[in-house]
């Protein structure tokens, strides 16, 4: 059984999620685990001197249980896809089968056991006045207060970012206002590359 680990990175409302479903409409027997799923309890996330809940910060997510769902990926790829309501493609007689897992999220590069899983990392980024914009048109639970893209979400982007690229090297930079069809061709051309490649391969994984 041979495995491939996308990452789909990025900011707050770069296009992380809509990337990941369309990929995952797109390339058989894949699944999606969504880094937001796995936030704590809003009595648990920390406030800041300015009232700010920190929720832009690793220590506000259950990552240990991020990793254990993709544990469970790894451990058999093809029961997971079929708990998580999914029809498992059958190729042809002769040819492999490659499952894929999509990882998204915010912090997932910054998470370095998480971060060195991952055969292929993408991250989205869109200018400051768009994102804003993005962010301001959409609620959330609970609901951002006045001041709190300024006060925290962009300040801790700029942080977490920097962290990351210290940490990453071989990260590929998506402009996140490209046309949703090319962004989508472009990634799913690279990945098909390499799932491509295994064919080349005698072992079940590409190297991360």
């Amino acid at each position: 059984m041979k495995t491939l680990i996308i990452g789909i990175g990025g900011m707050t409302n770069g296009g992380k999620s809509t990337l990941s479903k369309a990929l995952q409409k797109r390339l058989p027997n894949s699944c999606i685990i969504s880094q937001d799923t796995f936030f704590k309890d809003d009595s648990l996330v920390p406030v800041d001197s300015h009232g700010f809940k920190q929720y832009d910060l690793l220590s506000a997510l259950h990552m240990d249980r991020m990793m254990e769902e993709v544990e469970t990926w790894q451990d058999d790829p093809r029961a997971f896809k079929v708990s998580h309501n999914g029809v498992v493609q059958l190729l042809s007689e002769g040819v492999d089968q490659v499952y894929v897992l999509i990882i998204e999220g915010f912090l997932i590069f910054n998470y370095r056991p998480l971060n060195e899983l991952m055969n292929k990392k993408y991250f989205l980024q869109i200018p400051y006045e768009t994102c804003k914009q993005r962010r301001s048109s959409r609620v959330y639970t609970p609901p951002d207060p006045p001041g709190y893209f300024d006060g925290h979400v962009w300040p801790m982007y700029l942080k977490n970012r920097k962290e990351m690229e210290e940490m990453v090297t071989d990260l590929v930079l998506l402009d996140g206002l490209t046309e949703r069809d090319k962004l989508l061709s472009s990634v799913l051309e690279d990945v098909t590359a390499d799932i491509e490649a295994f064919s080349d391969r005698d072992d079940g994984n590409l190297p991360a």
